[in-house]
């Protein structure tokens, strides 16, 4: 259905769940009219809609904010389930041994996309959370896309603007392309104040059954020279992971 201006309900519908960030997970209907460029009125109405449907909801002081059966139905439908199922047990492991945070991170556009991630009381500063998103060329998830995607993907990229967290982190062309030299040669992505002088990104490819990095496994914890120790844990989780990937893959094929 479209509206007088052109554009359909469901548009509009979209930018109103996009008005919601983790920053801002309660808005008012004047907040997302302003976000979304929608009048009030026609703000207030398609909020009123969602919210008879369960994909939003109202906090007793009429606040607004994403409902659970937006999050029961895209959790329901993700394409990510296999790869998070197969992840978690490894991710575990790996979270015993650092202490501090664990993280799997998909490709998405240009940004890294977290899935999931285990935290603990009392552990290093970390940027990322789940469902929230980090630039490629300053994350260790994101230096892993970058040193085995496509060469376009790491042309825009170098292409700019890339923005210096600290001054560690690789932010002009001829840095970031020896980061990514030696991420390919060595397997791994080691991070050390690129996002926070305090925090250590470590991360490793995983791989589907055809050999493509489908995601990638880190840790961040302490910017210390004891983060070199967990390099064999966090390759070989990750390891571990695409095994994993292959035998669901395998048993899918066959079903």
């Amino acid at each position: 259905m479209k509206t007088q201006h052109g554009e359909s309900v469901l548009s509009r519908a979209a930018r109103i769940l996009e008005a919601f960030s983790q920053d801002t997970p309660a808005l008012t209907v004047s907040e997302i009219a302003r976000r979304t460029g929608l009048h009030v009125a026609t703000a207030s109405r398609l909020v009123a809609e969602l919210v008879a449907q369960g994909f939003l909801s109202r906090d007793d002081d009429r606040r607004v904010r994403i409902g659970v059966r937006l999050w029961e139905l895209a959790t329901r439908a993700s394409p990510t389930l296999s790869l998070r199922d197969a992840a978690m047990p490894f991710m575990e492991g790996v979270h015993d041994v650092v202490g501090h945070h664990v993280q799997l991170g998909v490709l998405h556009g240009d940004e890294v996309l977290f899935l999931e991630r285990l935290s603990a009381p009392g552990a290093v500063i970390n940027y990322s959370r789940i469902a929230g998103r980090l630039p490629l060329h300053a994350s260790s998830s994101g230096l892993v896309f970058l040193a085995h995607g496509p060469a376009e993907l790491r042309q825009r990229v170098l292409a700019g603007p890339r923005t210096a967290y600290t001054p560690d982190t690789p932010a002009t062309p001829e840095r970031l392309r020896a980061v990514l030299a030696e991420v390919r040669k060595q397997g791994y992505a080691y991070c050390p104040g690129y996002v926070h002088e305090e925090a250590l990104g470590l991360a490793a490819p995983i791989r589907d059954a055809d050999g493509t990095v489908a995601a990638a496994l880190a840790v961040i914890v302490p910017n210390t020279p004891h983060a070199h120790t967990l390099v064999p844990v966090v390759r070989t989780a990750a390891r571990g992971i695409s095994r994993a990937l292959a035998a669901r893959d395998a048993r899918d094929r066959r079903a």
